[in-house]
């Protein structure tokens, strides 16, 4: 009797977290960032509440955009919340109030308060409610990284600590006004951002490497002094592998250098990112294209088009270079490539990629001799702060009568003006970083690439399609339009997978299906460089009802397990990588699940294929503790598969 009296004053007092079993839990429990995340948990409770009700002092723009995927799905229940916040200190911004407008199933009230600095949040389900009260503002870094204590208490709605809530939070809201655009408008006129650093170096004078790149390239020089002739850095987009390398050319001092790429747009680029590093005369930098042939500079930039060709190359030593560099190194394999491979005979050979697994299983690996210098992955590149966060959104892609876009939808429903405009309303919700879009979209087919172009054109959203039929000089032109504010998309069907840096971009937009992860991951990276005052990149998915959705949260989690488990977990519970978020909504969830259920990731056929990528880049027969330590296959798999007795047995089927 004594027990259960006990449990009731602890449920009426609101000390008795009902997601514990057993009367010793009746503590409140601590949530922090070390355990998961408090987003998480914030989350958890979105999405399992009747309604809500928050009291945040400080919210910023890059946590609305996970915001909004919950609140789109609740509004489709007819779930809506309040939040109240303010304007103490500044440090809410114009644009994020502009944002919150955005989201139909919530109040917003900005609050009178004198020094409001109030972090809670309020949830109530059918019979009890949560509360999360504590440190934790509503910004990204409190949320998903900083070290923050929330209490979380979940009580009966007749306790006492309801009742509290109750009063305080009507006491809020009795001192508080709507928020209106024209609210807004006055609050903009006399606000002043707060100062930040945006993470990029300011000395334009020196430019010094940072600690991963100080450890690349002690590797690259460690290959060297042990006579190796060739290595390889495998380093994800944006990570800075240019400067690595005029790092690594500074540091050896070659007496000619040659860097090939398949771009003169990029070879350009490269050339004047060397010439900050290296320093000199500009004459000691100079360029091979179809246009230039001036072979005298001590280091040279060339196009792999124009030097692989015979008449060039026989008028040229094999001992000419004694450091080359070949960027975009997956490329390597191509017989242009092997053309100037076969022909030069450097001191050393250095090739620099972000994607050395190619689809047509040519062994880049092997051309590189098996030497991996260096490997820089998204997630360290991410938590190192090398690249802006990114905010991943897979939503629904436009259904009409029953029928969703797929691999075989035909042209006419493609760029039907519904879904067009379906298109720009999710785009506009989710928003971006900075006062107005500046977007790449990729979609499928060039006839649609020009049509969604002029359609977002003439709904007020200047765009310019972009394909394999435009010159270099077009594809820079629409750049700088977009760069300066002219065009707000570009339009494209595959062709800026790589090789071009647009480091303003803050929207990516995929408007076609996934089919590799390399190509995603390419994708993906083409809005993860940084720039000033972009504190993050939004990134709109548009997921149909397509076979290879399930490698869509393969490739944001770099999952290489195999394991259908862990796969379905990371859809039904979406990760963050460091402050960088993955979002689905619900519909869009749904649909990757059945495409995952529709497949089989730890068939044999797929642990074959996996064993032969391994065995290609290690160069050898690769040990089950190889895959552990490659981050590929998970040895779990292998035990489970009922068709291995061990991994003995799989390599009896390999033909080992």
């Amino acid at each position: 009797m004594t027990e259960k009296i006990t449990i009731k004053n602890a449920i009426l007092n609101g000390l008795y977290d009902q997601n514990y079993q057993g009367h010793q839990q009746l503590t409140p429990r601590l949530i922090g960032n070390q355990d998961g995340t408090i987003w998480e948990m914030l989350r958890y409770e979105l999405m399992n509440c009747k309604s809500f009700t928050w009291a945040v002092a400080f919210i910023t723009s890059d946590m609305l955009t996970p915001l909004k995927v919950v609140l789109a799905d609740l509004a489709r229940h007819g779930i809506h919340g309040t939040l109240i916040t303010s304007d103490y200190l500044g440090f809410n911004s114009p644009q994020m109030f502009a944002e919150l407008l955005k989201i139909p199933n919530l109040k917003v009230m900005v609050t009178t308060v004198t020094g409001f600095h109030t972090k809670g949040y309020f949830f109530t389900h059918d019979d009890y409610s949560t509360a999360l009260i504590g440190s934790a503002n509503f910004t990204r870094a409190a949320l998903l990284q900083n070290h923050e204590t929330m209490l979380k208490v979940t009580s009966s709605k007749n306790s006492t600590l309801f009742s509290q809530i109750t009063t305080g939070v009507s006491h809020l809201q009795s001192e508080s006004h709507p928020l209106t655009k024209e609210w807004i408008a006055d609050y903009a006129k006399n606000w002043q951002p707060p100062k930040a650093n945006n993470g990029l170096k300011q000395n334009s004078q020196k430019i010094i490497p940072n600690q991963m790149q100080r450890t690349a390239l002690g590797e690259i020089q460690g290959l060297i002094n042990r006579g190796a002739h060739r290595g390889l850095v495998i380093s994800a987009t944006g990570t800075g592998k240019t400067y690595l390398g005029a790092f690594a050319v500074k540091e050896n001092q070659p007496q000619k250098f040659l860097y090939v790429v398949h771009r003169e747009q990029v070879a350009r680029k490269a050339m004047q990112s060397f010439s900050r590093v290296i320093g000199g005369p500009q004459k000691n930098f100079g360029l091979i294209s179809s246009q230039h042939h001036d072979f005298s500079p001590r280091y040279l930039f060339a196009t792999v088009q124009t030097l692989s060709q015979k008449k060039i190359l026989e008028k040229l030593s094999p001992q000419m270079f004694d450091f080359i560099l070949v960027d975009e190194a997956h490329r390597a394999a191509a017989p242009s490539y092997q053309r100037l491979m076969n022909h030069f005979k450097p001191k050393f050979w250095l090739g620099m990629t972000a994607t050395p697994d190619r689809m047509d299983n040519q062994d880049v690996y092997g051309i590189f001799d098996y030497h991996i210098a260096y490997e820089i992955r998204l997630r360290d590149a991410l938590s190192n702060d090398m690249l802006v966060p990114f905010h991943y959104v897979g939503v629904q892609d436009y259904e009409a009568n029953g029928e969703v876009i797929d691999e075989t939808t035909n042209l006419k429903r493609l760029v039907a003006s519904e879904r067009v405009k379906y298109v720009l309303k999710q785009l506009e919700y989710y928003g971006y970083c900075g006062r107005q879009p500046r977007g790449l979209v990729f979609c499928s087919r060039q006839a649609e690439a020009h049509e969604i172009a002029k359609q977002f054109t003439a709904l007020g959203h200047p765009a310019i399609a972009l394909t394999n039929q435009d010159s270099d000089y077009q594809r820079r032109e629409a750049v700088k339009r977009l760069e300066n504010g002219e065009l707000e998309y570009l339009i494209t069907v595959d062709l800026f997978n790589e090789g071009v840096d647009i480091p303003s971009l803050n929207q990516i937009v995929m408007l076609r299906n996934t089919e590799s992860r390399i190509i995603f991951l390419q994708q993906l990276g083409r809005g993860l460089r940084k720039y000033p005052g972009k504190d993050y990149v939004t990134v709109v998915d548009f997921i149909g009802n397509y076979k290879h959705n399930y490698m869509i949260p393969l490739a944001l989690n770099d999952d290489s397990s195999r394991d259908q488990d862990q796969a379905r977990r990371e859809v039904q519970l979406p990760q963050n990588i460091g402050i960088s978020t993955i979002n689905f909504s619900q519909v869009a969830s749904e649909r990757i699940l059945t495409s995952l259920e529709k497949t089989k990731l730890d068939s044999i056929a797929e642990l074959r294929r996996a064993y032969r990528e391994l065995e290609q880049r290690l160069g050898r027969g690769p040990l089950l503790i190889d895959f552990f330590q490659s981050n590929s296959v998970s040895p779990v798999v292998f035990a489970r598969n009922k068709l291995l007795d061990n991994y003995g047995s799989f390599l009896v089927k390999m033909g080992e």
